[in-house]
């Protein structure tokens, strides 16, 4: 197969943790060929969806904390979309209009023959913090609003919460607003904007001590083992980009069974990959954008989660 990644610009990946690397890696090593573009390059040209992209080929033992991991194999074209295999999503956010503008040219070149994942239609239509309304029965009591009054009274209610924006990544802006919290007008006044942007707000889970896990869906099967993000001294958050500590254990009943009902829900939307974020026994976000931490199961188990992608796509793609 011949595969696009649609990805951030590879001098700035950190290739010896980066998830998308890992893919490109697997997908190399079983004999597929790699090319890439980068978002601001993806255009439509009388009516064809086509991007300006750079076929590459990863260097074999190559230092990953280095900037020679990958070479140009050719010259960058011009190229349609679906011309190629496979393409893969895999841009970061921020998700601004930029980005739902991409997603809208990926579902027309998927309509023009292109195989896309995950789908354009399908990473606009699940936003990652409001997809966790579809399980209800796996959440904590949550909260999406952003009229100041319905705020502070489910703080009241339930005392320890944690307020987050709907766009954000890597646990920014997220905090936690306990009992004897002084300053619950200025942390919402802000997060909401004056009441111009809608929040979530969430009663806190205490498990977060034992890690934020991170479970990865991978063609509708679960990766055996979570990456379990546990906060360092003093936060609350255990995002990796927050400073947290990332360990790999195997999935218990619980994580299992959240696994297999969001499989079932979300089969056939075009997901390839999922990343679901659990707290205790708590589903907290459906990641479908650019979920990560195949680097760190690999290395601290065994399972080879890039090679794992990389059979799914292939499955996908019937190639």
């Amino acid at each position: 197969m011949h595969i696009l990644f649609i990805i951030d610009e590879l001098p700035t990946l950190k290739a010896y943790k980066d998830s998308s690397v890992a893919m490109m890696r697997a997908l190399q090593q079983r004999g597929h060929r790699l090319s890439v573009a980068y978002q601001p390059d993806l255009f439509i040209d009388q009516g064809t969806v086509k991007a300006l992209c750079q076929p590459i080929e990863l260097v074999i033992d190559a230092d990953l904390h280095g900037n020679a991991w990958w070479r140009n194999t050719g010259v960058a074209a011009d190229t349609a979309l679906a011309s190629f295999d496979a393409v893969v999503m895999r841009k970061d956010p921020p998700f601004d209009m930029e980005y739902v503008y991409a997603t809208h040219m990926l579902e027309y070149a998927q309509a023009q023959g292109a195989r896309v994942f995950n789908s354009g239609a399908a990473i606009r239509n699940h936003p990652e913090k409001l997809a966790i309304t579809e399980f209800p029965e796996f959440t904590a009591p949550t909260l999406v609003s952003r009229d100041m009054a319905r705020l502070r009274a489910f703080h009241q209610q339930h005392g320890d919460i944690v307020v987050k924006p709907l766009d954000g990544m890597g646990g920014s802006g997220v905090f936690r607003m306990g009992v004897q919290e002084h300053n619950v007008g200025s942390i919402l006044e802000t997060l909401t904007q004056e009441g111009a942007r809608t929040i979530m707000a969430q009663r806190y889970i205490p498990e977060i001590v034992n890690g934020d896990k991170r479970i990865l869906l991978i063609g509708g099967e679960p990766v055996p083992y979570s990456l379990a993000r546990i906060p360092m001294a003093g936060e609350t958050r255990g995002n990796l980009a927050a400073g947290g500590r990332g360990v790999a254990q195997p999935l218990t009943a619980r994580d299992q069974e959240i696994a297999q009902r969001a499989s079932e829900r979300l089969a056939g939307r075009g997901l390839l990959l999922v990343g679901l974020d659990v707290i205790g026994d708590y589903l907290t976000e459906v990641n479908v954008t650019s979920p990560t931490c195949f680097v760190e199961i690999t290395e601290q188990t065994g399972f080879d989660v890039g090679d794992f992608f990389a059979q799914a796509l292939e499955r996908a793609t019937g190639v």
